[in-house]
């Protein structure tokens, strides 16, 4: 592991998908998906709160039934909480759909697709587990790549239904 890490990264790990960057503000916590990793190595900084996301993102990606012992404390709305704590419920190996999702917060989809958008600790709070009604949905804001990072979680995990070269969006 290097330590000559850049100001947007206290730890870097690589993926299959690319990378995964975990830094920290103050005491707030925030995951990055990255489709190309900036470094070959993977990266660790000492401080204590990355250390033990770096330490839990590992396991969940040697073995995706790893459960993530990790307090939910992400800083948004009273909305955006209720929507977080709804997804992090969603059972490893199964999806929901945008519509049910607001069903149970007693929203609209695209306000819950917005509190997705939102989601600093992505993995933590699996909003990869949230779909469209019909096929994968949205993920990471657009972001390039963002639909294939969400397909190779969703195998990790076991769902197939969104098997690569799934075009419905």
């Amino acid at each position: 592991m290097m330590m000559n890490l850049d100001a947007k990264h206290n730890a870097l790990i690589n993926t299959p998908f690319g990378a995964v960057s975990i830094s920290v503000q103050g005491n707030q916590l925030a995951i990055d998906l990255l489709s190309e990793s900036p470094s070959a190595d993977n990266q660790l900084s000492a401080h204590p709160l990355v250390k033990q996301a770096y330490a839990q993102i590992m396991q969940y990606l040697q073995r995706p039934s790893t459960q993530f012992d990790w307090p939910l404390n992400a800083q948004g709305t009273a909305f955006q909480q209720r929507v977080w704590q709804a997804i992090a419920a969603i059972p490893l190996g199964q999806t929901i759909t945008y519509g049910q999702l607001a069903e149970k917060v007693g929203s609209a989809p695209r306000a819950v697709a917005n509190a997705c958008g939102a989601n600093a600790i992505p993995l933590m709070i699996p909003c990869h587990r949230v779909v469209a009604q019909k096929g994968i949905g949205g993920f990471m804001q657009g972001k390039p790549n963002g639909l294939f990072i969400k397909q190779w979680l969703l195998a990790h995990e076991g769902v197939v239904d969104y098997a690569q070269g799934d075009k419905h969006e």
